[in-house]
Protein backbone atom coordinates (compact mmCIF):
# COMPACT_ATOMS: atom_id res chain seq x y z
CA UNK A 1 0.00 0.00 0.00
CA UNK A 2 2.61 2.40 1.07
CA UNK A 3 4.32 1.60 -2.45
CA UNK A 4 1.28 2.19 -4.17
CA UNK A 5 0.56 5.78 -2.34
CA UNK A 6 4.40 7.14 -3.11
CA UNK A 7 3.49 6.12 -6.68
CA UNK A 8 0.52 8.25 -6.85
CA UNK A 9 2.18 10.73 -5.16
CA UNK A 10 5.11 10.75 -8.02
CA UNK A 11 2.55 10.24 -10.81
CA UNK A 12 0.73 13.45 -9.45
CA UNK A 13 3.93 15.39 -9.20
CA UNK A 14 4.88 14.98 -12.87
CA UNK A 15 1.25 15.60 -14.02
CA UNK A 16 1.64 18.85 -12.08
CA UNK A 17 5.01 19.67 -13.63
CA UNK A 18 4.24 18.42 -17.21
CA UNK A 19 0.57 21.01 -16.96
CA UNK A 20 3.52 23.90 -15.65
CA UNK A 21 5.55 23.28 -18.64
CA UNK A 22 3.05 23.37 -21.00
CA UNK A 23 1.86 26.45 -20.09
CA UNK A 24 3.34 30.05 -21.32
CA UNK A 25 4.66 32.22 -17.87
CA UNK A 26 1.71 34.40 -18.32
CA UNK A 27 -1.09 31.97 -17.82
CA UNK A 28 -2.85 34.33 -15.19
CA UNK A 29 -5.91 33.97 -17.41
CA UNK A 30 -7.14 31.60 -18.96
CA UNK A 31 -5.02 29.73 -21.78
CA UNK A 32 -5.69 27.59 -24.28
CA UNK A 33 -2.54 25.84 -26.74
CA UNK A 34 -2.84 24.63 -30.66
CA UNK A 35 0.01 22.98 -32.22
CA UNK A 36 0.44 22.36 -35.81
CA UNK A 37 3.46 21.26 -38.44
CA UNK A 38 4.68 23.03 -41.39
CA UNK A 39 6.63 20.37 -44.03
CA UNK A 40 8.45 22.25 -46.80
CA UNK A 41 8.97 20.95 -50.14
CA UNK A 42 12.61 20.55 -50.13
CA UNK A 43 15.74 19.70 -47.71
CA UNK A 44 14.41 22.37 -45.10
CA UNK A 45 13.33 20.74 -41.79
CA UNK A 46 9.99 20.24 -40.32
CA UNK A 47 8.90 22.65 -37.54
CA UNK A 48 6.28 22.53 -34.78
CA UNK A 49 4.35 25.87 -34.09
CA UNK A 50 2.59 26.24 -30.99
CA UNK A 51 0.04 29.19 -29.94
CA UNK A 52 -1.05 30.31 -26.61
CA UNK A 53 -4.35 32.20 -26.68
CA UNK A 54 -4.60 33.54 -23.13
CA UNK A 55 -7.99 35.84 -21.98
CA UNK A 56 -8.17 37.65 -19.25
CA UNK A 57 -10.03 40.28 -17.12
CA UNK A 58 -8.17 42.99 -15.42
CA UNK A 59 -9.58 46.36 -13.85
CA UNK A 60 -12.93 46.05 -15.56
CA UNK A 61 -11.48 45.23 -19.22
CA UNK A 62 -10.89 41.69 -21.22
CA UNK A 63 -7.59 41.90 -22.16
CA UNK A 64 -5.61 39.02 -24.87
CA UNK A 65 -3.03 37.62 -26.35
CA UNK A 66 -1.60 34.99 -28.72
CA UNK A 67 1.95 33.63 -27.96
CA UNK A 68 3.59 32.21 -30.64
CA UNK A 69 6.63 29.86 -30.46
CA UNK A 70 7.81 27.29 -32.76
CA UNK A 71 11.09 24.52 -33.39
CA UNK A 72 12.74 22.42 -35.50
CA UNK A 73 11.51 18.97 -35.19
CA UNK A 74 15.22 17.51 -36.36
CA UNK A 75 17.43 18.58 -33.50
CA UNK A 76 20.70 18.24 -35.49
CA UNK A 77 19.60 20.51 -38.23
CA UNK A 78 21.08 24.84 -38.48
CA UNK A 79 18.28 25.96 -40.76
CA UNK A 80 19.17 29.56 -41.70
CA UNK A 81 17.19 29.47 -44.76
CA UNK A 82 14.09 31.78 -45.67
CA UNK A 83 11.29 29.78 -44.76
CA UNK A 84 8.18 31.91 -45.19
CA UNK A 85 7.36 34.97 -47.52
CA UNK A 86 4.92 35.73 -45.12
CA UNK A 87 3.65 34.27 -41.88
CA UNK A 88 0.93 36.53 -39.95
CA UNK A 89 -0.84 35.86 -36.94
CA UNK A 90 -4.69 37.61 -36.25
CA UNK A 91 -5.16 37.77 -32.42
CA UNK A 92 -8.80 38.52 -31.84
CA UNK A 93 -11.30 39.40 -28.64
CA UNK A 94 -14.84 37.69 -29.39
CA UNK A 95 -17.87 38.06 -27.56
CA UNK A 96 -20.70 35.81 -28.02
CA UNK A 97 -24.42 36.19 -26.45
CA UNK A 98 -24.44 32.55 -24.99
CA UNK A 99 -21.85 29.92 -23.53
CA UNK A 100 -23.01 27.53 -27.57
CA UNK A 101 -23.74 31.01 -29.56
CA UNK A 102 -21.37 32.41 -32.73
CA UNK A 103 -18.61 34.85 -31.52
CA UNK A 104 -18.12 38.30 -32.70
CA UNK A 105 -15.21 40.12 -32.81
CA UNK A 106 -14.57 42.89 -30.53
CA UNK A 107 -11.35 43.75 -31.12
CA UNK A 108 -8.30 42.45 -33.45
CA UNK A 109 -4.57 42.93 -34.36
CA UNK A 110 -2.71 41.53 -37.11
CA UNK A 111 0.81 40.86 -36.02
CA UNK A 112 3.50 40.36 -38.82
CA UNK A 113 5.82 37.87 -37.86
CA UNK A 114 7.70 36.94 -41.16
CA UNK A 115 11.25 38.39 -40.68
CA UNK A 116 10.60 36.68 -36.47
CA UNK A 117 10.61 33.49 -37.86
CA UNK A 118 12.45 33.74 -41.07
CA UNK A 119 15.49 34.64 -38.54
CA UNK A 120 14.79 32.15 -35.46
CA UNK A 121 14.97 28.71 -36.22
CA UNK A 122 13.82 28.11 -33.03
CA UNK A 123 12.10 30.45 -30.60
CA UNK A 124 10.60 29.44 -26.76
CA UNK A 125 10.64 33.13 -25.05
CA UNK A 126 7.55 35.16 -23.73
CA UNK A 127 8.62 38.43 -25.05
CA UNK A 128 6.78 41.22 -26.80
CA UNK A 129 8.05 40.55 -29.98
CA UNK A 130 6.47 36.86 -30.32
CA UNK A 131 3.13 38.09 -28.78
CA UNK A 132 0.18 39.79 -30.66
CA UNK A 133 -2.07 41.41 -28.54
CA UNK A 134 -5.15 43.41 -29.76
CA UNK A 135 -6.69 46.20 -27.78
CA UNK A 136 -8.45 45.43 -24.69
CA UNK A 137 -12.28 46.09 -24.09
CA UNK A 138 -14.72 47.04 -21.49
CA UNK A 139 -15.90 43.80 -19.78
CA UNK A 140 -19.68 42.92 -20.01
CA UNK A 141 -20.72 40.20 -17.54
CA UNK A 142 -23.44 39.03 -19.47
CA UNK A 143 -21.70 37.88 -22.33
CA UNK A 144 -19.32 35.04 -22.89
CA UNK A 145 -15.77 36.07 -23.81
CA UNK A 146 -12.30 34.41 -25.22
CA UNK A 147 -9.52 35.11 -27.17
CA UNK A 148 -8.91 33.47 -30.50
CA UNK A 149 -6.36 33.58 -33.27
CA UNK A 150 -5.72 32.91 -37.10
CA UNK A 151 -2.55 32.09 -38.53
CA UNK A 152 -1.85 32.88 -42.37
CA UNK A 153 1.41 31.79 -44.10
CA UNK A 154 2.93 31.48 -47.30
CA UNK A 155 5.87 29.13 -47.54
CA UNK A 156 8.98 30.42 -49.90
CA UNK A 157 9.36 28.51 -52.82
CA UNK A 158 6.30 25.82 -52.50
CA UNK A 159 3.90 27.67 -55.21
CA UNK A 160 0.90 27.00 -53.16
CA UNK A 161 -0.41 30.58 -51.99
CA UNK A 162 -1.14 31.50 -48.29
CA UNK A 163 -2.76 29.10 -46.10
CA UNK A 164 -4.88 29.35 -42.77
CA UNK A 165 -4.02 28.01 -39.75
CA UNK A 166 -7.46 28.71 -37.37
CA UNK A 167 -6.31 27.70 -33.79
CA UNK A 168 -8.07 27.17 -30.37
CA UNK A 169 -9.46 29.83 -28.77
CA UNK A 170 -8.93 30.66 -24.62
CA UNK A 171 -11.52 29.13 -22.12
CA UNK A 172 -14.36 31.39 -21.65
CA UNK A 173 -14.61 34.29 -19.17
CA UNK A 174 -18.04 34.88 -17.92
CA UNK A 175 -19.85 35.86 -14.36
Amino acid sequence: MRRFITSLGLGASAAGVCMLLAAPASAAGLTSSSTFDVTYPDKRPAQSYYVYNTAELKNGMVTGKSLLSWQILDDVVVDSSKRFTSFKITSRIEERLTKTGEDHVVTSKTCDMTKLVNDNATWFRDEPVNNCVPESSLYDGEVFWSTDSTIVYDIEGDGKGPITQQLTGSPLIHG
